[in-house]
């Protein structure tokens, strides 16, 4: 596959691997990179970790292909494997591996799938309305315009992309699908821009965005597999291991933030004087909030200003 050798460096990359690094020195350390993308974070891990080896789980089978190749030498400490994220302790037992010494999950989307107009995310341009991330699994995003009820798409725009005008998006989706079905990106934008008001198109980005987020999400089921994979991946971090997410936007990086939050307090009531072991906090947190990339990484690349940056380390044992 041709025309990813021009990417742009993966989000705060050189940070993650600052944060990561203390965690994959001794020999064997296990990295797991749940969103391998085209591997722009796990070859600059693996570069600076020459002890470490990855195990690299991607969705996307695409992603795979591009993924070895970018990864060249580096491959022979790698092991990639098709599935989702939330499925890591199911792939962990597969590969006999209990226990992993750093994570990254980077939720956003890869340049393979934006750039790849058959893919359908953009709505800049227009393509077929597609939106998986695994093309062999799972309805399409057309398949949801044309079939959920008018209630159900107004939730997802209103949850999932928080688009103040859902209600509006959604009935003027149904009306126009009674006259056609859905099929290309082009239409639906059309619809999206017509159905807000004037003055709304001119102000917070391309009216369709928070739509296609939604329609995105949706499909995927990127939140479910969210919830699914952050106590388990926890989990699965040994002691001192460390895990990193890059959320792209306000319902991700709550998500996250709870999770971390939860892991970092001790869970004994306020009132003991002394917390016992079994309760004392497992994870420390690494980042002070949320981190944000710099003016000169979002200005080289756009689609990173978006980006919030969350680490924790296990200081201790499961109780």
């Amino acid at each position: 596959m041709q025309g990813f050798t021009d990417v742009h460096d993966p989000v705060m990359r050189d940070r993650i691997v600052e944060l990561l690094r203390p965690a994959l020195t001794r020999p064997g350390a296990v990295y797991v990179d749940g969103t391998l993308g085209l591997a722009g974070h796990a070859r600059a891990i693996l570069t600076a970790c020459p002890e470490a080896r990855l195990i690299g789980i991607d969705r996307d089978l695409d992603a795979h292909e591009v993924a070895r190749e970018r990864l060249g030498d580096l491959a022979s400490r790698a092991t990639l494997v098709h599935a989702v994220y939330d499925e890591l302790p199911a792939v962990l037992a597969d590969l006999g591996i209990e226990k992993v010494d750093a994570i990254l999950l980077d939720l956003g989307l890869s340049s393979l799938q934006i750039d790849r107009t058959e893919r359908g995310f953009a709505y800049r341009v227009d393509a077929p309305l597609d939106m998986r991330m695994n093309r062999a699994d799972g309805p399409t995003a057309a398949e949801v315009l044309n079939t959920y009820p008018k209630s159900e798409l107004a939730r997802i725009l209103k949850w999932y992309g928080e688009e103040r005008f859902a209600d509006r998006i959604a009935g003027a989706v149904v009306a126009a699908r009674d006259d056609a079905p859905f099929d290309r990106s082009g239409r639906l934008v059309e619809v999206i821009s017509g159905a807000i008001p004037a003055a709304a198109r001119h102000s917070g980005g391309h009216p369709a965005k928070r739509t296609f987020q939604a329609l995105r999400i949706e499909v995927n089921r990127e939140l479910e597999a969210l919830q699914g994979v952050l106590p388990a991946a926890v989990g699965a971090l040994s002691l001192g291991g460390r895990m990193a997410v890059l959320s792209y936007h306000s319902l991700e990086d709550r998500a996250v933030k709870r999770v971390f939050a939860d892991g970092a307090s001790d869970r004994a009531p306020r009132d003991l004087p002394v917390v016992p072991e079994n309760l004392r906090a497992e994870l420390r947190l690494l980042t002070r909030g949320a981190e944000r990339p710099d003016e000169e990484e979002t200005a080289a690349n756009p689609r990173a200003a978006s980006a919030r940056l969350r680490v924790a380390e296990r200081i201790r044992e499961a109780a």
